[in-house]
């Protein structure tokens, strides 16, 4: 494999629903889960096959290899074994990177209608002399890190699932001396405040404060939210 690898961290969506379940329900939430499960693989494909390049599913409990082939026929599939954040990404950079990839992108399913473009931006920083970079979210996190090479410090030892993800992944490239290129912002869905953002986007707009590139379409978001 040559070109751009983009990896999707994940679990099946019976486990991502909790966070919007006390505002949406039960059902409605593993809905959304699933749709933004689908929209994520729809959109690493569409930007891989752009790039020529290789898309993976990066799942994780191990033992959930049937229940995601049965969600995700023909994509390339990745059990995980267990770990925080950092440990998982890490684990996926370097698979990608052992397959001959020269850049990496690592997404996950709570930014459905991330723009395809800025995904390309991103790999194109890259691939002129950025060492690391990300598309960086308005809660201080972001939704897309990549890499011209392996660079396991870019993911350990981070405050993951806070607001100062950023902020220290910043410091750590510094720190480091990489250049780490930041592009503009995107939203991700982590509560319910969160969906007013991702109904905009739907509606092919750009929410607040990010992006002005066109949104994902995120159809199958758009049929559980219609």
């Amino acid at each position: 494999m040559s070109g751009a690898a983009i990896g999707l961290i994940c679990r099946p969506p019976r486990l991502t629903r909790v966070r919007l379940e006390p505002v949406i329900g039960a059902d409605r939430a593993f809905a959304l889960a699933q749709a933004f499960l689908t929209d994520s693989v729809a959109l690493g494909q569409e930007v891989a096959r752009r790039e020529t390049g290789r898309f993976t599913v990066f799942h994780s409990p191990v033992d959930t290899g049937d229940e995601m082939a049965e969600l995700l026929p023909d994509v390339d599939l990745h059990p995980q074994a267990p770990g925080d954040p950092g440990s998982r990404r890490e684990r996926a950079m370097t698979h990608v990177f052992s397959r001959g990839a020269n850049q990496a992108v690592l997404l996950s399913t709570d930014a459905p209608t991330l723009p395809p473009a800025l995904l390309e931006l991103l790999l194109d920083a890259l691939r002129s002399g950025g060492d690391a970079g990300c598309i960086p979210t308005l809660d201080g996190g972001y939704c897309a890190i990549g890499f011209a090479r392996p660079l396991p410090a870019l993911l350990r030892d981070m405050p993951w699932n806070s607001p100062e993800l950023l902020s220290a992944t910043r410091a750590k490239a510094k720190a480091e001396g990489l250049n780490f290129r930041e592009l503009q912002f995107w939203h991700d869905v982590d509560e319910a405040a969160d969906l007013r953002l991702l109904r905009i986007s739907l509606d092919g707009l750009a929410p607040p404060n990010c992006s002005p590139l066109p949104p994902f379409a995120a159809n199958a978001t758009r049929a559980v939210l219609a």
